[in-house]
Order: C-alpha cells, then structure tokens, then sequence
C-alpha cells in the first residue's frame, strides 16, 4: 500500500482530489490529509509517507517550506506540487527540492494519473533498492548550476520561445525515451530549473512532461508490437519501462488493452 500525504487549505479541492485518487487506486493507497504546510510536515513524520501531493499556497508553511522540511527528513520522498500559480516565482527555491512534477489546477485526469503511476513506480524502486545514483547532498550541490537560468528564461519567455526550445524538448525526448529519464533530467540537459521548464513545456505542449513522455512511450510500444516475435518484455525494455508489469498497467490505461492483448488484435486484422 502506498502511504500518500495530501496537503491543501482549500477543503473541497483536498477532498474532491483524494476521491479522484481514491476512484482510481483503490485500496492500493492510503491517504493522510493536511490542512497547512505545518500539519503536513507534522503528518509526514508520523505517517512516513512515500509520496506528498502538496499545494503551494497554504497558510504557516506554503507547499515549498513544507516541501523543504520533508527534503530533509527524506531525499526518498517523491514530491509533487499541485497549484494554482502560473508564474513559478519560488521556483529558485524549489530547485534542490527535486519535485516529481508540478500539476497546474485544475489538473486533467490524464495529468494526474499519469504523475502518480510513475510516483508509485519511484516509490517501489527506492523500497526495493538501494539507491545508485548520487546522494541527496550531492543532488542538492548540483542545483548550483541553474540559479543563474532562471533570469535568463524569464526573459525568453517574454520572446515567445516556443518553437525553437519545444523542437530541443522534442529531441531530447526522441533520443532518450528509451532509457530512464526524467523531468528533472530534461529541465538539466536544457539548463532550466524544474519549476521554468514545467511551466515552459506546459506553454509548448499543452501537458506536463511525464503525461507527454508517457505518450510517446505507448505510441512506440504500439509500433514495436506489431512484430509478433518481440516479447512484451522486450518491448517494454526498448520503450524505457524496465518492469514489465508497470508498463502493461500504463499500456491498458491508455489503451484499453494489455500488450498482448493489442498486438493479438492487429495481428487478426491483417
């Protein structure tokens, strides 16, 4: 069971996104809520919760303070931001917070599902494994190198930047979908802090980055799975999903159908 922190002031928004939650993951979640940013810190410690759903403004402690406390008691954490702002003025702060992804209200169902399909994936590979990458301190001495971005980027932004930076997202993505990336290692390779180039590839796309990503995974799985002969753990592997069972479950939301249920299916039709 995944052990979830919910934290808004707004009563009926907290209670309206823990049914959505509740509608789609079932007894696979458990829910703690918080009112404020304090109560959140507070519920995280007593709770150990694996990932945070926290708004951004809310009384005592906003989401970015409270998201700061809960860094520092776990780099394990998988945060993610959900918030009425559109202009990303904490993001200097937000930076070594290392947030999964931040979800515009109102979020879509696409949006939503998608960021907590792979929150959970993040859950049960920091459960399972122990970590192989850097430290949290080493993390968070890396942000060093995008504070000086963010002055930089409001200024494109107001050039309409659009074309030119969504074509080089586009091609970061054609190149690495295949292995295991994530927002924050789009936002490095483009020299953007997390929170700018959430904001940037909502402006260019029209979705986050993990519900883009997603797409194009499927979109190639669906390819790939026209060859009767591939496995669906091969396919699965070439489209960046190394469990199997992860990418059937995100191949039926999007579908309809299990892999080898679709491949069966154009298979007949020919």
């Amino acid at each position: 069971m995944y052990r979830i922190l919910l934290a808004d002031d707004e009563q009926i928004e907290r209670m309206a996104l823990a049914r959505r939650l509740t509608r789609h993951f079932g007894d696979s979640i458990e829910i703690s809520e918080a009112v404020d940013g304090a109560e959140a810190v507070a519920v995280f410690k007593r709770e150990k919760c694996q990932i945070a759903i926290l708004d951004i403004a809310m009384p005592e402690l906003d989401g970015v303070e409270a998201a700061e406390q809960i860094r520092h008691l776990s780099r394990d954490c998988v945060i993610i931001f959900l918030t009425a702002y559109d202009e990303f003025s904490y993001a200097k702060r937000a930076i070594v917070i290392r947030a999964l992804d931040y979800l515009l209200k109102p979020c879509e169902e696409e949006e939503l599902l998608a960021v907590m399909e792979e929150a959970m994936r993040l859950a049960d590979q920091q459960d399972n494994q122990q970590d192989k990458g850097k430290s949290g301190e080493d993390r968070e001495n890396d942000s060093s190198e995008y504070s000086e971005t963010d002055s930089e980027f409001l200024e494109l932004a107001d050039k309409d930047p659009k074309s030119e930076v969504a074509a080089r997202i586009l091609e970061f993505i054609k190149n690495n979908y295949s292995k295991e990336i994530s927002m924050q290692d789009a936002a490095r390779m483009l020299h953007y802090s997390d929170a700018y180039f959430c904001k940037l590839f909502k402006q260019c796309f029209d979705q986050n980055f993990t519900t883009y990503l997603t797409k194009v995974r499927i979109n190639e799985a669906k390819k790939l799975l026209m060859n009767k002969t591939a496995s669906v753990k091969d396919v699965s592997i070439q489209v960046g999903y190394y469990d199997s069972n992860y990418f059937a479950k995100v191949f039926r939301r999007l579908t309809g159908l299990l892999p080898s249920e679709f491949r069966d299916g154009q298979n007949t039709q020919k």
